[in-house]
């Protein structure tokens, strides 16, 4: 069976609960659960609005990261939701999770499927703060 459960690029509203239903096995004996949410401020600036933009081969990258962490970790299952569009304070902006026999094969398959969504995947985070700048984030954060 594929441990590649559920994979997205979304632009409508994330869900804790159907990514943990889709990593849900009874071989796990550790689920890791990391969920990114829009923060009220970055660099000490208040952020006023915050948008996620995907490159179209963002998806098929997607897929590419989280076979390399399955073939990497003994998981048992995976998930990776990513939003897209714009999100207000609070909103969840990502969502990974990962199911293994063992806690500490769950937290450090998490913890690479996280690291390498946002260092290698093609999406971008534009913050507009409330000074009016506005700053591009070159993967998402």
């Amino acid at each position: 069976m594929n441990a590649i459960r559920l994979l997205g690029i979304r632009d409508t509203p994330l869900s804790v609960d159907e990514v943990l239903g889709a990593v849900g096995d009874h071989g796990a004996g550790g689920t890791t659960l990391f969920v990114g949410t829009v923060r009220n401020q970055d660099h000490g600036k208040p952020v006023t609005l915050l948008s996620y933009s995907a490159h179209p081969s963002a998806e098929a990258e997607l897929r590419r990261v989280a076979e390399k962490v399955a073939a990497d970790f003994p998981v048992v299952a995976l998930a990776a939701v990513h939003r897209v569009g714009d999100l207000r304070l609070g909103d969840l902006a990502v969502i990974v999770a990962v199911a293994a026999a063992h806690r500490g094969e769950a937290f450090e398959a998490a913890r690479r499927l996280i690291d390498d969504l946002k260092g290698e995947v093609p999406i971008w985070k534009h913050q507009i703060f409330a000074d009016g700048s506005a700053e591009w984030v070159g993967a998402c954060d």
